[in-house]
């Protein structure tokens, strides 16, 4: 069926790029996606269009009208605070599962990480890559796989919130001296320790994309 991996591929690479706008903001919060321009835009059909944005109002990144219309989500104080409170509660259970499971090799890879971390910490898109690999190693070593789901599918909401807790050179270095004490509880095995810093760190970055958020839609 060469028409329909033609259409699914059309369709992924829609997806793929409105979402990144959306992530990125090049898409502004309360912006309507108007079809035909976007068709135009990207140089494809109506059809995979629809699919994309079909795929990204079930993922909530993309919010459908009753007049019909369709509009990137507004910045949300409420659902950031939720987002946030329920990921710091993965976070944690993943970081006590990873003192219990933790190899020598594995402590290496997230010193590695951390070492990174530190020399890109003046740069924001770099310092953030470095904090999601330190988190995504984590879950990879805790290995609780429906925690990791859920986990996946709330970072994806998240996506739009990420540069606003680490647009501050202070806050990054912030996140940096907390992802240092988490490694160290890790590698102690200490899983009590590990999970307060995990849950901790959490709410710090939840905070700093409300007072950044409430800045801006103010």
């Amino acid at each position: 069926m060469p028409g329909a991996t033609t259409r699914n591929t059309g369709a992924d690479f829609v997806y793929a790029e409105l979402k990144r706008q959306i992530i990125s903001l090049e898409l502004k919060p309360g912006e309507r996606v108007y079809e035909p321009a976007m068709a135009s835009a990207l140089q494809v059909s109506r059809t995979p269009l629809r699919e994309a944005i079909r795929r990204l109002i079930s993922e909530s990144l993309l919010e459908q009208q009753t007049t019909g219309g369709v509009l990137v989500p507004a910045l949300d104080e409420a659902a950031i605070s939720e987002l946030y409170e329920v990921r710091a509660a993965m976070e944690s259970l993943m970081a006590r599962n990873a003192c219990l499971k933790a190899t020598l090799a594995d402590i290496d890879a997230l010193e590695g990480i951390l070492e990174r971390n530190a020399a890109m910490v003046g740069f924001a898109d770099e310092a953030m890559k470095q904090g999601m690999s330190l988190h995504g190693k984590i879950a990879g070593i805790a290995g609780n796989l429906w925690a990791r789901r859920f986990h996946d599918q709330i970072s994806n909401q998240m996506e739009r919130y990420r540069h606003f807790t680490n647009s501050t050179q202070e806050r990054r270095e912030q996140a940096l001296a907390q992802h240092r004490t988490l490694v160290a509880a890790v590698t102690a095995g200490d899983p009590d320790q590990a999970a307060r810093i995990a849950f901790d760190h959490v709410m710090g970055a939840r905070d700093a994309a409300v007072r950044a958020i409430s800045g801006t839609t103010a």
